[in-house]
């Protein structure tokens, strides 16, 4: 196997949204099938292309894949199972309850932990279904569970129904309540996730900082849980073969500094290097070529297609400052540049004579690189989330401990570990900076999602008839949300890359915000090859790949930015 010692019956392929795990755990499975073992390949990613991959419909049950012998695909619609779980949960109150607490629960069941663990259930429910599998020597997992949703269903007071009214507005447990029936096949799968006897975990990265952190964050995480059956692969690493072309040598400079300083626990594990491809990873010959680096890895490359990049940065940021003040803020996932262009549109109302604060969640990060260049009428106030949620947390603790037992308590403490506190957590202190928008700009990095938001204004409109206690919410938060959806005083801008996942991601990120009844300002698409002019074969071929995102972020956004792939960006975020 290309998996060095890829000898267990279960593999989970985990990481972040855009570093190949589709790819990866695809062309895994298809080398099993090759080699003659009964296999099949199981994505529960909402941005899941497997379908695409294999060149086969996928479905909810086992489909054979056209022209692979022995091999098996299942795509599962994690929405799909949110959303049969939110009714499952929230359908027998229909016509007993208030329609506002209604309303509150089905937010309560709308964030990332519930579709996780929705999704969790469905394919619990094939691993632990004997007459499945049995049927197959191998079960590979595209998109495993993080360690906050396995934590989760480890604690004991989980599977007791217990669903804490005093600090749900940051509730992630609430499907929990739903899942007492599953609980011995819950029990067995984290049994099974745990015994390196059956299960190995493959963290994919790509040879970028920022990646191999959140790699190593995951290690340690599924640590704590005692998993430790771990492989690192580390996907798109690149080599120029043009040695006067200034992007492919700094693009290279910044993949040798990536893998240079990956995380000490990351060293120990057993590491497969794959190299960058030019082409997209769809088909057969497709998929061999990504774990047999002998093989070609340059696509079309001879010249590079034109992408529909839209407004230029500059207008973009005219458009803003029309308003003379008002709150920017930069939003998507980790590892698309918010800080970057942040700090980007920070400098530019700056250069134009506005007043801005610029506040940030990553003090120690990327801005001394801009330190020499903002003028004085810029400020910079960074916030630390971690003091952030450790002051959040402690506060809702000594909150609820009069009123709990320790079970109930240490189901507190990690539902106060999942990605909605460090949200909401952080948020309040940007709460204080947003209200300086009336005097002049204020550029936020970083905000949370939509649902974060509706959980706010949830625990603010219906907190007398869900019996909350919201006394120590400040005044600046309870006044947040008419702020953010004045389009007037607030613009969001979503950041993202020019790949369809973290396109995908951001299309869900907008839906998100859109039911908060907040209308993104526009979208910039961020560290574009094909804007770069590359002279190197593979990037341009690379480069090529990206006319299809960029259409794609056309149509979800009437206003479209395209930034260029430059060597200032790419110290923050070298490989993506």
């Amino acid at each position: 196997m290309w998996i060095d010692n890829l000898e267990t019956r279960f593999a989970f392929f985990t990481g972040k949204g855009g570093v190949g795990k589709t790819s990866l755990s695809a062309a895994t499975a298809l080398q099993f099938a090759e080699l003659g073992l009964r296999t099949i390949i199981i994505s529960t990613d909402p941005a899941s292309n497997l379908d695409e991959v294999f060149e086969t419909k996928l479905g909810m049950e086992p489909t054979p894949i056209s022209g692979i012998p022995g091999l098996f695909g299942v795509n599962l619609d994690p929405e799909a199972a949110a959303q049969a779980y939110r009714e499952k949960i929230v359908g027998p109150y229909r016509g007993v309850l208030p329609e506002a607490v209604l309303r509150n629960m089905e937010e309560q069941f709308s964030g990332a932990c519930t579709t996780e663990i929705a999704s969790f259930d469905e394919f619990v429910r094939l691993i632990t279904d004997p007459a499945t599998v049995e049927k197959f020597d191998r079960v590979i997992f595209d998109t495993a569970p993080t360690g906050h949703t396995l934590r989760l269903l480890s604690l004991p007071s989980a599977w007791n129904g217990y669903l804490n009214t005093t600090t749900s507005e940051t509730s992630c447990l609430g499907p929990l309540a739903g899942l007492q029936d599953q609980r011995e096949k819950y029990k067995s799968a984290l049994e099974r996730l745990g015994d390196p006897g059956q299960t190995t975990i493959v963290l994919v990265a790509r040879p970028e900082s920022s990646s191999l952190n959140e790699a190593a964050r995951t290690q340690n995480e599924l640590a704590e849980l005692g998993i430790r059956n771990l492989r690192l692969v580390v996907n798109g690493v690149f080599v120029a073969t043009d040695t006067q072309d200034p992007v492919a040598m700094a693009f290279a400079e910044g993949c040798r500094n990536g893998l240079a300083s990956m995380p000490d626990g990351l060293k120990l594990l057993p590491l497969s290097q794959v190299p960058m491809m030019g082409f997209n990873i769809v088909g057969r010959q497709a998929l061999e070529a990504l774990v047999l680096p002998m093989q070609a890895t340059v696509g079309d490359g001879d010249h590079l297609i034109e992408v529909p990049h839209g407004l230029d940065f500059g207008t973009f940021v005219d458009e803003i400052s029309q308003s003379g003040s008002g709150v920017i803020m930069t939003m998507g996932k980790g590892g698309v540049g918010k800080t970057t262009i942040a700090v980007e549109i920070a400098l530019e109302l700056g250069r134009r004579n506005f007043p801005v604060l610029l506040t940030t969640t990553d003090p120690a990060g990327n801005l001394d690189d801009w330190k020499s260049q903002f003028p004085s009428n810029v400020t910079v106030r960074s916030i630390d989330p971690g003091t952030e949620i450790k002051k959040y947390s402690e506060n809702i603790i000594e909150a609820a401990r009069p009123e709990m037992d320790e079970e109930g308590l240490a189901l507190l403490v990690e539902d106060l570990r999942s990605p909605c506190t460090e949200e909401i957590a952080v948020f309040r202190a940007f709460a204080e900076a947003v209200f300086e928008g009336k005097q002049r700009f204020v550029v936020v990095d970083t905000a949370p999602t939509g649902h974060s938001l509706l959980l706010l204004d949830s625990a603010e409109a219906y907190h007398r008839e869900v019996l909350r206690t919201t006394s120590e919410m400040p005044e600046s938060v309870r006044q947040l949300l008419p702020t953010l959806r004045d389009p007037v005083q607030t613009k969001i801008v979503i950041v993202t890359l020019p790949q369809p996942t973290p396109v995908h991601e951001a299309e869900r990120l907008q839906d998100d915000l859109r039911r908060a009844g907040i209308e993104p300002f526009g979208w910039i698409v961020n560290q574009s090859l094909s804007l770069a002019g590359p002279t190197d074969p593979l990037l341009r071929a690379k480069a090529n790949q990206e006319s299809g995102p960029f259409a794609e972020a056309a149509r979800l956004s009437n206003r479209l930015v395209g930034m260029a792939w430059t060597p200032k960006v790419h110290r923050s975020q070298p490989c993506e």
